[in-house]
């Protein structure tokens, strides 16, 4: 398609969801992005009258990089368009190369940048979405990957979308005879990156033998997305039967076949908002969690999140789940709270008839993890019995028994988070005391 303010305010209409509440251009000084922002500057009001703001990330990898600035301000300034300049540095010790960690670090701060129902706009077009197609290719991607970019994908508390995907680059920098002002960034000219040798000394091969690539391409990238949604919408179904409770019930995916189920559960990972582990990976993670012996709990880690297995179901759990911090003291009168750390949420003594009593408490008490061996008397007449038992009559998992906040008074466990009170430090039923709230607790059973 031809670019022009009208045929992008017809994308706009298709692709920007209905309860959208704003703009905000990606702009990095360059050409492309400089087009999308003259185009959409120039629907001003006529699209949805949706306020219209610029913003440019700045990773500071190169001198160049003032000069890029330095061009998105004049044009900002020329369109009258507001524009907000946002620092992300790089980290170099990811073990990403400095283009994939450059990447990362640039839609981190753009995700935090959108505010809610904002809508990210990039200047992606037909040959970026060709390049990303022949990379995943090149990496031996599956439906997914090949779908390369999606025309709009959830972001923040908004939405990103690439409206131009098909638009062809000539026809972007023919609108409006447009030249940016910046210097050419260095990066696009290193042919260290894979995308920058392929676009520099590939492409150009490509499309002398095909002229039509670029169109070719980015159709097949649509016929690999509707492929996808076909595939989701199958493990959508199968994930509605597995779901047993926050975990997926290991009998019924043994039940699967092996496609339908590596199909599942990369989608209900996908739902958790994590990226599925690689293939082999994760055929291996179910291989483990299918032939572990009964008793024994399996832990599949990848890129910081774990699947466990734990009386036959599955579950996904960050690779170091929250441990209570070493013993803090709390003080013991009706309404007083103690923070337990991130993920963790806080204890309340709250007024409970039949509660801890009062006044045997001392005037702080310690909360701290398990050593192990602990004991405590869960009702009036039961046996004393270790919390680990307790933990496994209830269902505790196992991985989050070490974020059980443990109430101490002195040498004696009185209380374990809100699930026991030791009934030796407990009033009559119908008496005033004291029990255990804990707020915004993290899932333990």
């Amino acid at each position: 398609m031809s670019f022009s303010a009208a045929t992008l305010h017809a994308v706009l209409e298709a692709s920007v969801p209905a309860e959208a509440g704003g703009l905000v251009v990606a702009l990095s000084g360059g050409p492309d992005s400089a087009a999308l922002l003259r185009a959409t500057a120039a629907l001003r009001m006529n699209f949805r009258a949706l306020p219209l703001r610029a913003v440019h990330v700045d990773h500071g990898l190169q001198p160049a990089a003032a000069d890029f600035c330095a061009a998105c301000v004049t044009l900002c300034e020329q369109l009258r368009i507001p524009l907000r300049i946002v620092d992300a540095p790089v980290a170099r010790e990811t073990g990403l190369s400095i283009e994939a960690a450059a990447r990362t670090a640039r839609y981190a701060a753009l995700s935090a940048e959108l505010a809610p129902r904002e809508c990210l706009l990039t200047a992606h077009h037909r040959e970026d979405q060709a390049e990303t197609l022949l990379l995943q290719a090149l990496r031996g991607a599956g439906v997914k990957g090949m779908s390369a970019m999606p025309v709009c994908r959830p972001l923040g508390l908004g939405w990103h979308v690439r409206p131009l995907l098909d638009v062809a680059h000539t026809d972007l920098l023919r609108f409006g005879e447009l030249e940016s002002t910046a210097s050419v960034d260095p990066m696009n000219q290193d042919l260290r990156f894979d995308r920058v040798y392929l676009r520099t000394a590939v492409w150009p091969l490509i499309e002398k033998r095909w002229p039509g690539a670029a169109v070719a391409l980015t159709r097949a990238a649509r016929h690999m997305a509707e492929a996808q949604q076909l595939l989701e919408a199958a493990a959508s179904a199968d994930v509605a039967r597995l779901r047993d409770g926050d975990a997926l019930s290991i009998a019924a995916l043994r039940a699967l076949s092996p496609l339908k189920r590596a199909n599942a559960v990369r989608l209900w990972l996908s739902r958790e908002g994590l990226e599925a582990p690689s293939t082999a990976r994760l055929a291996e993670a179910l291989r483990q969690v299918f032939d572990a012996e009964a008793d024994h709990q399996p832990a599949i880690i990848w890129g910081g999140h774990a699947l466990r297995r734990y009386r036959q179901r599955l579950f996904v759990t960050p690779a170091d789940p929250p441990r209570v911090p070493v013993a803090q003291a709390w003080i013991a009168a009706a309404g007083s709270s103690v923070e337990l750390g991130p993920q963790l949420g806080s204890l309340t003594w709250i007024a409970q008839r039949g509660g801890i009593a009062a006044q045997r408490l001392p005037g702080s008490v310690m909360v701290r993890r398990r050593d192990g061996g602990e004991t405590l008397k869960p009702g009036p007449s039961a046996k004393t019995q270790t919390v680990q038992h307790l933990c496994q009559a209830l269902g505790v998992l196992p991985w989050m028994r070490d974020a059980l906040p443990m109430v101490f008074a002195g040498d004696e466990l009185i209380a374990v988070a809100d699930l026991w009170l030791d009934a030796r430090w407990c009033e009559p039923a119908g008496a005033p005391g004291l029990k255990v709230a804990w707020n915004n607790a993290p899932v333990v059973t």
